[in-house]
């Protein structure tokens, strides 16, 4: 399999962070997005960015800016749709997405997905975690999706489905399993943002 092209999804609306980018927020005296961008480059064959309005509050990020191609803020699915197609572009088989929020995950998040789609005519895969009551968490925003299964995405978006896990499980999805709860934790509100701080 071909390396897989890197979207890092920052469509959200950021409502409990009072709105704006969180992507942009600082932390320890540089932002979110560039911590990611600092983690997922290096794992992919080629990195954008999915985000909505002004691409060009991105402009010094130095990445392509895609936006959603399903109108009225349709969830991370649509950021993953937006990023299938443009890795089509690209010449690409596979994606992975990383959340713009979330400046921990693994540094071998692509090797690890990877991994676990051995053998899958379509490789589709959600990073897990441990969970102490459902055993294991799964992380919808982190994910290697298949260029193969695009247009049966904008199908199903375009019928109203709204949940990655309900679309991924229909077509035989797994999990990559990390071992460290904390590997995901994401920066919702300014009090995740602070813990953030600490966890530096």
């Amino acid at each position: 399999m071909k390396q897989p092209y890197g979207v890092i999804l920052a469509g959200g609306q950021a409502t409990r962070m009072g709105g704006g980018d969180k992507g942009l927020l600082s932390l320890g005296g540089r932002t979110l997005l560039s911590r990611v961008i600092d983690r997922l480059e290096p794992q992919v064959a080629g990195l954008a960015l999915n985000a909505n309005g002004d691409p060009e509050r991105f402009a010094d990020v130095g990445l392509p800016v895609i936006p959603d191609s399903i109108d009225g803020f349709a969830g991370p699915l649509a950021g993953v749709l937006a990023g299938l197609d443009w890795v089509a572009e690209q010449g690409g088989e596979t994606l992975v997405t990383a959340a713009a929020d979330t400046p921990f995950f693994p540094r071998d998040l692509v090797p690890q997905l990877l991994l676990a789609s051995e053998g899958m005519e379509h490789p589709l895969v959600l990073a897990a975690t441990p969970d102490a009551k459902r055993g294991t968490a799964r992380h919808p925003t982190f994910g290697l999706w298949p260029v193969a299964l695009r247009d049966d995405l904008r199908q199903a978006l375009k019928e109203g489905l709204r949940k990655v896990i309900l679309w991924t499980d229909r077509h035989g999805g797994r999990e990559a399993l990390f071992p460290q709860e904390a590997a995901f934790f994401n920066v919702n509100t300014p009090e995740d943002l602070a813990q953030a701080e600490a966890m530096l």
